[in-house]
């Protein structure tokens, strides 16, 4: 009997001893004491699941694990292990911080179901209609869209991306100079350097020569897609196309001047006064949150702006210059970041060498050094836009043609546009209809792959509107877009 009670007695020991482990390694305190991100306690006590007005703390281990019951304690197993791992082997200065706070990386390590068990009625009385229409729309998508997506923030404050409409945005931050009265002139079919008058605002264009080349990639090209066949020799006119992509000091001009705040979300309002004149371009609306991510503006890529931004920026452009701004045709693109070649990349190297995937890669590093000098991509981005200096020119004079942001085109996208194509084309031109368009280059999270001269890609409008709480969405705002851009080309 003595046994059995010494037994029980060491049983419960053992269990308490579990017990109090396990609080006291769920304790904000303890997390803190061996979790290498340093700023994730300052930007919880900024958050409203610290600092708000019922008195309520939401801890650590109440967001960063599920409830108990539901996969508790193997998640905490995991997570702090990794946890350690990362304090013991990485260079923790070297870690981007700001990536993780993602949607798509940070679902990693916060539970919906944790987010659920506090957060029960979706459909408070105290809910705004936007609120109500976000709620709907996510019980209605659950597969495709998760707490995070709205609210990143209520766990650690970034002011940098609150989700509610930026009201200040528009404030250019490159000090003004000369104002310019007159565009650029052009005298003959070479580079210039474009004013855009009422501004400070100028950018380069490059004159690209007339010539031909063989669209898409060959079936012997390694890491291809299907969707770049067949190939077809094209010829292409002459044409000037900007040196980088339009900067946030040159979409700030635009919207500064046409921006429709307050007014109803038309693409163009015309006028008997004035229908041909600038005064009919009505611009984006403000944006919801940080559209540059606060990772910069200046001469940074503009991102977040819709297709349709796009193209009426250039209508705009058009009507500032008097010189005609377009989006490129897939064609053009192509041949502008082959510049004169017909390999995967404008510069030396293969994707086989490049690419990040696989575990080899993984284990044993990749070679980097050649495509690095050329483009932003997630090796060396920092999972954010960088400046064109950044990297070196292609052939033709392009800066950031393969990587930093994807740019969109004007053609409709197609799996088989090539295929439409009958022999020998001349400047085409894309499908006549379709509900997407043509995106090139990858951008600053994309893998070496996706920054082959031939890959290609679509917008995904119903995607990069998620979290978009309007009704109806923005035209002019990808609310969960932050990796396309766009250049302009300039017709001869």
């Amino acid at each position: 009997m003595r046994f059995v009670l010494l037994g029980a007695l060491i049983c419960y020991l053992f269990i308490a001893a579990i017990n109090v482990g396990m609080e006291y390694t769920s304790s904000d305190e303890y997390c803190q004491s061996c979790h290498v991100h340093t700023e994730s306690d300052a930007a919880w006590k900024l958050s409203t699941h610290f600092d708000n007005g019922s008195g309520v703390v939401v801890h650590c281990v109440e967001c960063h694990l599920p409830p108990k019951g539901e996969g508790h304690l193997w998640a905490k197993i995991k997570h702090g292990s990794n946890d350690v791992y990362g304090m013991l082997f990485k260079d923790t200065d070297n870690i981007n911080w700001q990536a993780k706070s993602d949607p798509e990386i940070a679902i990693d390590f916060t539970y919906m179901n944790s987010c659920q068990k506090c957060h029960s009625n979706l459909f408070p009385s105290t809910l705004s209609d936007n609120g109500g229409d976000a709620h709907l729309h996510y019980q209605n998508n659950l597969k495709t869209i998760t707490c995070l997506n709205c609210h990143i923030t209520v766990g650690h404050y970034d002011e940098n991306n609150v989700h509610a409409h930026n009201t200040n945005f528009g404030v250019n931050v490159t000090e003004a100079t000369e104002i310019f009265t007159e565009p650029a002139t052009v005298d003959g079919f070479e580079n210039y350097t474009e004013r855009i008058p009422g501004t400070s605002v100028s950018f380069d264009m490059v004159a690209i020569p007339a010539g031909g080349f063989t669209i898409g990639s060959p079936e012997s090209e390694a890491m291809r897609d299907a969707n770049e066949s067949p190939t077809v020799k094209v010829n292409i006119s002459a044409f000037w196309m900007g040196k980088t992509e339009v900067s946030w000091d040159e979409f700030l001009a635009f919207f500064a001047e046409t921006n429709s705040q307050g007014h109803a979300s038309d693409a163009r309002v015309e006028t008997e006064d004035a229908p041909q004149g600038v005064d009919a371009i009505t611009g984006p609306t403000a944006p919801w949150g940080a559209p540059d991510q606060g990772w910069g503006k200046g001469s940074r890529p503009a991102i977040t702006m819709s297709h349709h931004a796009a193209e009426v920026y250039c209508e705009w452009l058009t009507l500032k210059t008097g010189k005609k701004y377009r989006l490129p045709t897939e064609a053009e693109w192509e041949y502008a970041v082959r510049g004169g070649t017909q390999t995967p990349y404008f510069f030396e190297g293969t994707p086989k060498e490049y690419t990040s995937k696989g575990l080899m890669k993984s284990i044993f590093g990749v070679k980097t050094e050649i495509i690095e000098e050329h483009a932003v991509y997630v090796e060396n981005s920092q999972l954010k836009t960088q400046e064109p200096s950044f990297v070196k020119e292609n052939p033709f004079g392009l800066l950031n043609m393969s990587g930093n942001v994807w740019e969109f085109t004007g053609d409709y996208y197609a799996d088989d546009a090539y295929a439409q194509y009958s022999g020998e084309v001349t400047d085409p031109k894309g499908p006549e209809a379709g509900t997407e368009y043509v995106i090139r280059g990858g951008a600053f999270d994309s893998d070496a792959i996706e920054l082959r001269s031939a890959n290609r890609d679509q917008t995904q409008t119903d995607k990069w509107l998620v979290t978009d709480p309007q009704m109806p969405k923005s035209i002019w705002w990808y609310s969960d877009s932050k990796n396309v851009g766009f250049r302009v080309v300039c017709e001869k």
